[in-house]
């Protein structure tokens, strides 16, 4: 487990590559995202600025946008609702107060366009996930619907393991298994679609679900650059990958080192990370109509509630 990015007077419960996570009480997560990034699963040793107050506006965009098909588990946005132990400097606007969940031990990932390690199976065999396709796919090709593709979830440092729906039924039981490709592909249809006429294809995303209060909930991110694969539709064709709107300036300068993709990694170059904040911003504002320099932290304005 990673040294948390901000430290606070609270119990430290978890610290992935992007997010820090300490028990706030009364049964409620402080969620902190911080601007770390992690490239080919490398934490970087530079930070992309904002991009964890990104992650949270356009999370906290999604759980409202979206809540008459699910719940999520935010209570709060606002850095005057965490408790006082946790007043540390540069919160606001990167804080999500939440419910605690039990989580589900699989990742729900939904695919409306083949690429990724799915387009690398189809390659290998003409599967996804197991399940044969149609012989005549592109990469980046538009599927003729979203599938739900789990995946396990595997430990810090690790790849998760792509699965078939069968395996899933195994982890969860029928019932659940059912229950969560149909609510994962009900968030995935609604937001592709509100996306699409905002300029932007959501090919694929990952939901994380788990339960509160016996109650199928959305948890940690929904729909943003880092769970989903964000491509402008004006530079989508089948047969390529089109640019993305998350950390590809980081990534191809990387490729172009002679690097192993083992740590330590290398020194970001400031034109990288800069262009990269720019794509998250960007991605925001274009799927939201809101204004990013509005966002708590960034200046004065909005902030999301949600019981």
């Amino acid at each position: 487990m990673r040294e948390p990015a901000y430290v606070v007077d609270l119990p430290h419960v978890y610290s992935g590559k992007v997010r820090d996570i300490y028990d706030a009480g009364d049964n409620r997560y402080l969620m902190i995202t911080s601007d770390r990034l992690s490239a080919f699963d490398i934490v970087m040793n530079e930070p992309v600025l904002h991009k964890g107050r990104v992650l949270t506006a356009i999370s906290a965009f999604w759980f409202d946008q979206l809540r008459d098909l699910a719940p999520s588990h935010l209570i709060s946005t606002d850095v005057h609702d965490v408790p006082a132990a946790a007043a540390v400097p540069d919160l606001a606007g990167r804080v999500m107060l939440t419910h605690k969940a039990d989580m589900l031990p699989v990742e729900c990932i939904v695919r409306g366009y083949i690429t990724g390690s799915a387009w690398k199976e189809y390659q290998r065999s003409g599967t996804m996930h197991g399940t044969q396709m149609p012989e005549d796919l592109l990469e980046a090709s538009e599927l003729p619907e979203p599938v739900f593709t789990p995946s396990t979830k595997a430990e810090d440092g690790l790849h998760d393991e792509n699965i078939t729906f069968d395996h899933a039924v195994e982890i969860l039981g029928g019932d659940l298994a059912e229950q969560a490709r149909d609510l994962s592909l009900a968030l995935y249809k609604r937001g592709a679609a509100f996306a699409r006429e905002r300029g932007i294809i959501i090919a694929d995303t990952k939901f994380e679900l788990g339960h509160v209060n016996g109650e199928l909930v959305v948890a940690d991110e929904m729909l943003t650059p880092d769970s989903s694969r964000f491509w402008p539709a004006e530079a989508w064709e089948p047969g390529a990958t089109p640019p993305s709107f998350d950390k590809q300036p980081v990534r191809d300068f990387l490729e172009t080192l002679d690097w192993a993709k083992t740590y330590p990694p290398p020194t970001l170059p400031a034109d990288a990370t800069e262009a990269t904040t720019a794509r998250y911003i960007e991605a925001y504002e274009r799927v939201t109509g809101l204004s990013f320099a509005d966002w708590p932290g960034v200046g004065d304005g909005c902030v999301v509630r949600r019981s």
